[in-house]
């Protein structure tokens, strides 16, 4: 996992106005919290944070202005509902060597046996504890020759080294239906009164 570095300013103006403010001049506001410290309220480039983010569980070493540097990962981002521009971003702080629970997308890979089957993602992410500078994208589960009936448990992913799973072991990531055939439609007692009248 690579570090993406941003460099942050302090914010000290707050509220809606303020926020708009730092969104013209193309930049996101964010807030910093973790380990029993106080919230730091920051703006960050808005391009950078928005290409940053599309790193599934990112780790950011921040390069705050008169504070030095810190390491942290995203916890939530709000997004314009239109444009979807960065609107604002939680940051949670984090050390070298700590161990962080993060969510991580589940891939599927391989081929089903012959057959009319589908694949059913019953779990999109796993939530697993991982080091902070070593925390996984995803994980990728092989379904070659499964077929109706057959499910991947949480316990049957394999994860990376050096990552735990805290989802419950006994979820179901992944099942196997048959496919349903369409039955032709029946046309209702209300359609043939109607071609009567």
């Amino acid at each position: 996992m690579s570090e993406v570095k941003l460099t942050a300013a302090v914010r000290t103006e707050f509220g809606k106005g303020a926020a708009r403010k730092i969104r013209r001049a193309a930049a996101v506001p964010a807030v910093l919290y973790g380990h029993g410290t106080d919230p730091v309220h920051l703006t960050l480039p808005a391009h950078d944070t928005a290409m940053a983010l599309r790193t599934p569980n990112v780790l950011l070493s921040l390069d705050i202005e008169g504070k030095g540097s810190e390491l942290a990962i995203p916890k939530a981002a709000q997004r314009d509902p239109l444009k979807g521009n960065l609107e604002h971003v939680d940051l949670l702080l984090v050390k070298r060597g700590e161990k962080v629970t993060v969510e991580i997308v589940v891939e599927t890979e391989g081929d089903l046996a012959p057959g009319a089957f589908l694949v059913e993602n019953v779990l999109n992410t796993l939530a697993v504890e991982a080091e902070a500078t070593h925390i996984p994208e995803s994980v990728t589960v092989s379904i070659e020759g499964l077929s109706a009936g057959d499910s991947i448990h949480a316990k049957d992913v394999a994860l990376p080294k050096g990552t735990t799973l805290v989802t419950d072991p006994e979820a179901v990531v992944i099942q196997i239906l048959a496919a349903q055939a369409e039955e032709p439609a029946a046309e209702s007692a209300e359609g043939d009164e109607a071609a009567e009248a």
